[in-house]
């Protein structure tokens, strides 16, 4: 593709950040050239977070319905698995299970409620709560 056709689609990520692409030049040598997106591309990240917020409105219902401690939304809304939180809190991937579960997570220690809350950017209340003040 030629420098002067690399797209410059504006998508949700366009005024944050722009991608490296490689085009050519006038002399045909390859180069670096900045675009803020691709139709193509911009659509299937918006289809991508319309998943991401599925899951997270399912996680925070769960959680309502009492099927789920706060831990499965934040989870979901920070876009973790149990490999990461493990790895951010230093907890074993089963003892993370069992903290999903919502009796096991009302008995939680405040020093456990503590850490969680740390990896997560809350406090312990907007923890317990799944209250968020994005900034």
């Amino acid at each position: 593709m030629k420098k002067e056709n690399v797209p410059q689609d504006e998508g949700a990520l366009g005024k944050i950040t722009k991608e490296v692409c490689y085009a050519t030049d006038s002399s045909g040598k390859y180069t670096t050239q900045l675009s803020a997106g691709w139709q193509v591309k911009n659509e299937a990240l918006d289809v991508a977070w319309k998943d991401v917020e599925q899951r997270i409105a399912g996680a925070r219902q769960r959680v309502l319905n009492g099927e789920a401690s706060p831990l499965l939304f934040f989870m979901e809304l920070r876009l973790m698995d149990l490999g990461i939180l493990s790895d951010y809190t230093g907890y074993w991937k089963w003892q993370i299970k069992r903290h999903l579960k919502p009796e096991i997570f009302k008995k939680l220690s405040n020093r456990k409620l503590q850490k969680y809350a740390e990896t997560f950017s809350v406090t312990v209340e907007e923890l317990k709560t799944m209250t968020v003040n994005e900034t």
